[in-house]
C-alpha cells in the first residue's frame, strides 16, 4: 500500500469514526449507522498504524506529488465553484433588496398565496398628486408574483373624477385609497394616516379572492377560550384564521340547542369538564350528517409519588371516548415522552417532525411540539368505510413511549407502556355513498396547548393549526400566514437540534485538526 493510499484510509478512517460518535450522540443510542461508522472508522485507523510493523510515519510521508497534487486540487475546486455559480444563475433566479424597508420583496407566505391565486383580482389605487415610488413597487410585485392574475392601477381622482366616482367615494384632496376587487367581492383600504403595507393589502386579497368560511368553538366546559388574551388563550389562533377568511364563532351548544347550518368545522378546544349526553348526541349527529370537526384532547392529571389522584383528579379533562370510539380510535389515560427530542428541558412535551404523508396538512412542515399529549390507539372493530391514518407521531422509537405510570416515574415498562415512535393526532374520515363531496372529516389532536398564545409563535405549530382547519374545511389553497404576528424573537432549538449544532461545533475543529495532521505527515 503506497502513502497516498494509506493517507487517504486515514483520513477517512478519521471521519468515519467522528461520524458514528456524532450519530452516537444526537440518536442517544446505538443506532446501525453509528456502529457500522464506528467500526469502519476503527478499522481504518488501525491499519494505517499497524501496517508494515507499525511504520507509521515512514508510510504516511507524501513524496513529490504534493505540488501536483495541490495544483489539481486547485483546479478542481475552482471547476467546481465556476459550475457552481453558473448552474445556480441559470436555475434561480434569485433577486437582491437593499432598501431598508424591504419595500421589493414579499413575504414567503405572501407569495405562496399569489401564486396559488385562481382568480382575476383588480387591484385600484386612488391617489392625489405623484403617487409614492414604493407604492409602484408594490403593485409591480404583486403582479410579477401573480403571474398575471393581478392587474394594477394608480388613478388621482382629481384628474379622472368620471372614472374615480364609479367606486362612490367623496373625492378629497386627501385621497388615498386601494380598492381590492373580485367578481362581486370588493375590500376598501384607506392607507391616508400610515403607508400602506404587505400585511394590509394581502388580507384584503384573501378576503376578496376566497371562499368564507365558519368555524365554531365549543364553550361551556372549560375549554381554551377564542378571545382571551392571556397565555392559555387561543386569540392569536382565531386572528390567524381571520387572516384566511375564516370567521370564529363561540358555541354553546347548551342555549343554541343544535350546530348552526353555517358551521364548517367544530373545534372542541381543551374540554376540563364532560359534555352532557344531551351535547354528545348532538355532535354525533353533526358528524353523522357529514359535519367536520377538530378534537383538541387535553393532558390528563398527573400527581406526585405518594399521593393518589382523587376521583375528581382522574376524570379531569375528558377523553370524549364515547364520541371517538365510534370513529376507530382511543384515547388513552397516559403521557407520550420522548428522552431525545423534546422542547426546553421536558421530555413529557415531545418535538417532532415525524409526520405520515399527507400533503395538504403536513407539506412544509418543520418541528411541531406538544405539552404532555396522549397516545392514540387504532380500534379494530369500526365501521369498514371509515378511512384513518395518524398525522402525527414522537421522532425516536428507542427513547420515546406512553407512559402510564400518571406519578411522572418515567421508566419505559414493556408491559404496561406502549413503545415509540407513539402517535399523538389521526386524521380520520368517511365518505358517503356515490362519492358525494360532503364527506366527514375529523382530525384528533391529544393536546391543545400548541395551538394557545404561549406556544402558537414557536416552531411550525401556527401552520400546522391553519393546515389543520384549511384541510377539515374542504378547501384546497394554501394558507396565509401573518408573519408579522407570528414572528418568533428567540431561537428556540429542540434538544436533539441543540446536540446537532453541539457536534457541528465538536466537528469543525476536528476536521482542521485531522488535516493539520495530514499535511504534517506529508512534510
Amino acid at each position: 500500500m503506497n502513502n497516498k493510499r494509506l493517507a487517504l484510509l486515514f483520513v477517512t478512517g478519521m471521519i468515519c469514526l467522528a461520524g458514528g460518535f456524532v450519530s452516537l450522540y444526537v440518536e442517544q443510542g446505538f443506532g446501525v449507522l453509528a456502529i457500522a461508522l464506528s467500526l469502519a472508522g476503527l478499522i481504518s485507523l488501525l491499519i494505517c498504524f499497524f501496517y508494515k510493523g507499525g511504520s507509521f510515519q515512514r508510510h504516511l510521508t507524501l513524496p513529490q506529488w504534493k505540488k501536483a497534487g495541490i495544483i489539481l486540487a486547485l483546479i478542481f475546486l475552482s471547476a467546481v465553484f465556476s459550475s457552481g455559480i453558473n448552474y445556480f444563475a441559470y436555475s434561480f433566479p434569485f433577486r437582491w433588496d437593499v432598501t431598508q424597508a424591504k419595500q421589493h420583496t414579499l413575504t414567503t407566505s405572501t407569495i405562496e398565496f399569489l401564486e396559488g391565486l385562481k382568480s382575476q383580482v383588480q387591484l385600484t389605487a386612488l391617489y392625489v398628486g405623484l403617487p409614492p415610488k414604493y407604492l409602484e413597487d408594490m403593485f409591480n410585485e404583486y403582479e410579477r408574483v401573480s403571474n398575471g392574475n393581478i392587474k394594477t392601477e394608480i388613478v388621482d381622482p382629481i384628474e379622472r373624477i368620471g372614472y374615480a366616482a364609479q367606486f362612490g367615494s367623496v373625492i378629497s384632496a386627501k385621497e388615498r385609497k386601494v380598492i381590492v376587487r373580485a367578481g362581486n367581492e370588493r375590500r376598501d383600504l384607506d392607507f391616508t394616516q400610515s403607508a400602506l403595507s404587505e400585511e394590509q393589502l394581502t388580507n384584503a386579497l384573501v378576503r376578496v379572492a376566497r371562499e368564507e368560511r365558519h368555524v365554531y368553538f365549543l364553550t361551556g366546559h372549560g375549554e381554551f377560550t377564542l378571545l382571551s388574551e392571556e397565555s392559555q388563550g387561543l386569540s392569536l389562533f382565531a386572528k390567524l384564521l381571520d387572516s384566511n377568511n375564516i370567521v370564529s364563532k363561540n358555541l354553546i351548544l347548551g342555549i343554541e340547542g343544535n350546530i348552526p347550518e353555517d358551521c364548517d368545522v367544530l373545534i372542541i378546544a381543551g374540554p376540563h369538564n364532560d359534555l352532557t349526553q344531551k351535547e354528545e348526541a348532538m355532535i354525533e349527529e353533526y358528524l353523522k350528517k357529514g359535519g367536520n370537526a377538530l378534537f383538541l384532547i387535553e393532558q390528563v392529571v398527573v400527581t406526585k409519588a405518594g399521593r393518589p389522584l382523587t376521583d375528581e383528579e382522574k376524570h379531569k379533562n375528558p377523553s370524549l371516548n364515547s364520541i371517538l370510539n365510534q370513529w376507530g380510535i382511543n384515547i388513552q389515560e397516559d403521557i407520550v415522552v420522548d428522552l431525545s427530542s423534546h422542547a426546553g428541558s421536558d421530555v413529557g412535551s415531545p418535538a417532532t417532525r415525524n409526520y405520515m404523508r399527507h400533503k395538504a396538512i403536513t407539506e412544509g412542515l418543520d418541528y411541531t411540539f406538544y405539552v404532555r399529549p396522549r397516545s392514540i390507539t387504532v380500534l379494530r372493530e369500526r365501521r369498514s368505510s371509515i378511512k384513518l391514518a395518524p398525522i402525527v407521531l414522537t421522532a425516536t422509537e428507542k427513547n420515546s413511549w406512553a407512559e402510564t405510570n400518571r406519578s411522572l416515574e418515567i421508566h419505559f415498562d414493556e408491559t404496561v407502556d406502549a413503545p415509540g415512535p407513539v402517535p399523538i393526532s389521526f386524521v380520520i374520515w368517511e365518505e358517503k355513498e356515490e362519492g358525494d363531496h360532503s364527506d366527514t372529516r375529523i382530525i384528533v389532536f391529544t393536546d391543545a396547548d400548541f395551538l394557545t398564545n404561549v406556544y402558537i409563535n414557536q416552531y411550525s405549530n401556527a401552520k400546522m393549526g391553519l393546515n389543520i382547519i384549511n384541510w377539515l374545511s374542504e378547501l384546497d389553497y394554501k394558507v396565509f400566514l401573518d408573519q408579522k404576528e407570528i414572528k418568533v424573537e428567540r431561537l428556540d432549538l429542540t434538544s436533539k437540534q441543540r446536540r446537532e449544532i453541539a457536534a457541528i461545533l465538536f466537528l469543525m475543529p476536528l476536521f482542521i485538526a485531522v488535516g493539520g495532521i495530514v499535511v504534517w505527515m506529508k512534510s
